[in-house]
């Protein structure tokens, strides 16, 4: 069993909560992909620490290893877990530490009476909440590695027994990774460097980078990338616009024997037929007007490496015709040339028509089309592939952190939400633009509903009819609100109306208004 399906085995065993399970798995399907990176295993560590931040309120991450175990060092934190934080947080975290350390058993420390204006200089909690520190080994069979051990915020009930069942299935993923690819070092020659095995040639040669997803559709087409990358098959790249065919050829290309030559790509929507041809094959002097010097063409400067034909439905018939004879002969002239040229390319091409129909209304040539479709490819569209949203989400919301200098520590249930039942008719291309606006446009380090764009806030999904003005912005952020201290409070309507600030009558008034039923969150935790 691979360390993925392992960890989701122990996960569904010991988590009943539907709501907080599936946010469990939503994190080890990302730490599955965070740990396969080219970036690097330690890398990928620092990403799992700072998903169980805002996916489990699990905070101030850290991974401890024993001396000799690995070479980077012998501790790496959550992004933001250097800072200064209350001593008796710090005293709890260091206990529980070394209690794991000495015993090799799970560790729970309490933190009472802690101070929240000092609780770190990052993050905030909310009144009422209790600090539990939990800290968990890092074993591979009988070889110690470390520990990793986190700080546990909660607002209502809390279930020790649940969430170190999660620790040890994550813990358990992290262990079986750094050993099956030799990022331990081997114990019992720990001066020697690691003898490289075929799986680390393997994954040295293939990378999938910077590829997310671990769905059933998406390892079906990583299968077929697999396949056909080191070779010099022609490939044809199928799907809608935004599912990420221009990444999938350039991985392709890099993962091939060609990976030191060059990659050229052509949209070939972007031109005109005329301008096409010139900038596929090249012209010579006065072979169009206004063009007194010879041009290379796309294919000519590509030669030895690969060429990426995006839009490849939007080429013109005599374009086409063009192209089918350097598939068939490998040779072509320039415009307004006599000399025949020679070229060494492989052809990646994609395209979101379906050519098969194009065929029939005579608008794409048969023959071209079963030179291109000799290794296809389908990638399948965001809505196809659900489980990716969040992982995906986790990316954008990195990158754009970084690029924007802001911290995003979570993202709300109402916006999780919305972002997994949102169909996403623009696929990975939408979710990008709508993770920057989002992150743009958060001052509170949380990503709530609000933030989405009026398109995901649907009246189905949200209660609440979509608008730009006032009253629509401000009911929509009463019913997250309301929300969120509903799930929190596991449907105890006067909790959840203590924690608001509300009379138990205003606040079942406001269920009433946004149809929230308090006996949903109940069972939900039952």
């Amino acid at each position: 069993m691979n360390p993925q399906n392992q960890a989701t085995s122990i996960l569904l065993e010991h988590t009943e909560d539907p709501i907080r399970r599936e946010r469990q798995l939503d994190v080890l399907r990302m730490a599955s992909v965070n740990l396969e990176k080219s970036t690097g295993f330690v890398d990928g560590l620092g990403e799992i620490l700072g998903s169980l931040e805002r996916h489990c309120d699990l905070v101030l991450g850290r991974i401890n290893f024993l001396d000799g175990v690995i070479d980077i060092g012998k501790e790496i934190r959550a992004p933001g877990g250097e800072k200064p934080i209350d001593p008796q947080v710090e005293e709890a975290i260091l206990m529980a530490t070394q209690d794991v350390l000495r015993n090799w058993r799970p560790k729970m420390v309490p933190v009472p009476n802690f101070e929240r204006s000092r609780f770190h200089s990052t993050y905030e909690v909310a009144r009422g909440a209790q600090l539990y520190v939990l800290s968990h080994h890092i074993k591979f069979n009988e070889r110690k590695i470390g520990t990793l051990t986190v700080v546990k915020v909660s607002y209502g009930s809390f279930e020790p027994k649940t969430e170190q069942a999660f620790l040890s299935a994550l813990t358990s993923m992290i262990a079986q990774s750094g050993m099956i690819n030799r990022f331990f070092r081997d114990q019992q020659h720990e001066t020697a460097a690691p003898q490289p095995t075929n799986r680390t040639l393997d994954k040295v040669k293939y990378d999938r980078s910077p590829i997310i997803g671990n769905s059933k559709a998406m390892l079906r087409v990583l299968k077929l990338m697999h396949q056909v990358a080191d070779t010099d098959t022609t490939t044809l790249l199928l799907g809608e616009s935004g599912v990420g065919k221009e990444l999938i050829a350039d991985v392709l290309h890099r993962n091939s024997a060609r990976r030191g030559k060059p990659f050229i790509k052509v949209n070939c929507a972007a031109l005109p037929g005329p301008f096409l041809e010139s900038e596929l094959f090249g012209h010579e002097p006065g072979a169009i007007t206004g063009a007194p010097t010879q041009k290379k063409g796309r294919f000519e400067l590509a030669n030895g490496g690969t060429i990426f034909l995006d839009d490849i439905g939007d080429l013109s018939l005599a374009t086409q015709s063009k192209l089918l004879r350097v598939l068939q002969q490998r040779e072509f002239e320039r415009l307004g040339g006599i000399s025949t040229i020679k070229c060494d390319v492989r052809v990646i091409a994609a395209t979101n028509h379906n050519l098969e129909e194009m065929i029939e209304t005579s608008q794409f040539s048969q023959d071209l089309y079963y030179r291109l479709n000799v290794f296809p490819i389908h990638v399948p569209a965001l809505r196809e592939r659900t489980t990716d949203v969040m992982p995906l989400t986790d990316f954008f919301i990195e990158k754009y952190c970084m690029m924007h200098n802001k911290n995003i520590r979570r993202i709300s249930t109402a916006a999780i939400d919305m972002l997994t039942s949102y169909h996403w008719p623009g696929n990975i291309r939408e979710l990008e633009n709508c993770m920057e606006r989002a992150v743009l446009q958060s001052n509170e380090g949380v990503i709530r509903g609000h933030h989405l764009p009026p398109s995901l806030q649907i009246a189905e999904s949200s209660g609440v009819k979509t608008g730009n003005n006032l009253k629509t912005t401000l009911e929509s952020m009463e019913r997250e609100l309301i929300l969120d201290s509903l799930r929190a409070s596991k449907g105890n309507m006067a909790k959840a109306a203590r924690d608001l600030g509300l009379t138990e009558r205003v606040m079942s008034l406001r269920a009433q208004k946004y149809s929230l039923d308090p006996r949903k969150f109940r069972k939900q935790n039952s």
